[in-house]
């Protein structure tokens, strides 16, 4: 009874802002819910889906947020295990290295935006100036402004900003491979590249499927970087829909019409989720 008596505090903060504002938004997404007429509040059924389905920014955003997880979290991955890889040998100066490449996590992603944003504009940004200076491009490029560049940039500063959590849960994950089976490779005479396919990749999958799934998870969910990079522009072109949900909120104070949005992104979730523990059969990749 003590130790029930010491949890309660703990559970009533869990339900007041974990389940209660999970549960009446679900509520929500079933009513007209509107922030300057809440007089009218009332239930319309599956209108809001309907209604987010039919929408061209809803369907432009469902698009884009294939692509922002996709590509976000492949150049994350391949740029994390290459980094993971070569911070595993000992050398001079690795824990410098370690605090540079560790330090981009521990900044917030919509800072990180913002000092993208500088890096992009198309004026004064210095990759525009690195560019021209290198002889790539003769005249500026509109990163940010021209919809062909925008999703691309900010994808960019999402790889840049992820690389960092697969390079440390990768790295953690390689330091605990033993190095008898490395011995035992190398006995039987195998190549880098054979050792890195058939004894480290194997034997990190765990490491893997579980960072995979929950970057991916965090990435789809994570509106912050397009929020100090474009704001969901030029024209929507950058929306995805955790930042399209944000804007029905901000700028249109729907709060039926967003809620609808975040159940359809929890459904697109737990498909995902599903569909990805089937497909890695993460059960048999170790202890998951």
């Amino acid at each position: 009874m003590l130790i029930l008596s010491g949890l309660i505090p703990a559970l009533l903060l869990v339900l007041a802002f974990t389940y209660y504002p999970f549960l009446k938004g679900i509520v929500m997404a079933f009513q007209e819910y509107k922030l300057f007429d809440l007089r009218n509040v009332r239930f319309i059924g599956f209108r809001n889906f309907t209604a987010a389905f039919s929408d061209p920014k809803f369907l432009s955003a469902l698009q884009n947020s294939g692509y922002w997880v996709f590509f976000s979290l492949a150049f994350q991955f391949l740029f994390g295990l290459t980094l993971a890889l070569l911070l595993k040998k000992p050398f001079k100066g690795r824990g410098v290295y370690q605090g540079f490449i560790f330090y981009s996590w521990a900044l917030s992603g919509f800072i990180i935006g913002m000092i993208w944003k500088w890096m992009f504009n198309s004026q004064i940004g210095v990759i525009n100036d690195l560019l021209l200076r290198i002889g790539l491009i003769e005249e500026r490029i509109g990163f940010l402004s021209d919809p062909r560049w925008a999703m691309f940039s900010v994808i960019a500063a999402n790889v840049w900003y992820g690389v960092a959590f697969f390079a440390i849960m990768l790295l953690a994950a390689l330091q605990s491979v033993p190095h008898e089976l490395y011995e035992a490779a190398d006995m039987d005479g195998a190549s880098g590249a054979r050792k890195l396919w058939n004894v480290t990749l194997p034997y990190i999958m765990p490491t893997i499927i579980a960072t995979t799934l929950l970057r991916a998870i965090w990435i789809f969910n994570d509106p912050t970087i397009i929020y100090g990079l474009t704001n969901g522009g030029p024209a929507g072109s950058t929306h995805i829909l955790s930042s399209l949900m944000l804007d029905k909120i901000i700028y249109g104070g729907d709060y039926g019409a967003a809620s609808a949005i975040g159940v359809i992104m929890i459904a697109v979730l737990l498909l995902y989720t599903i569909f990805f523990l089937s497909v890695t059969r993460a059960e048999k990749a170790g202890d998951f």
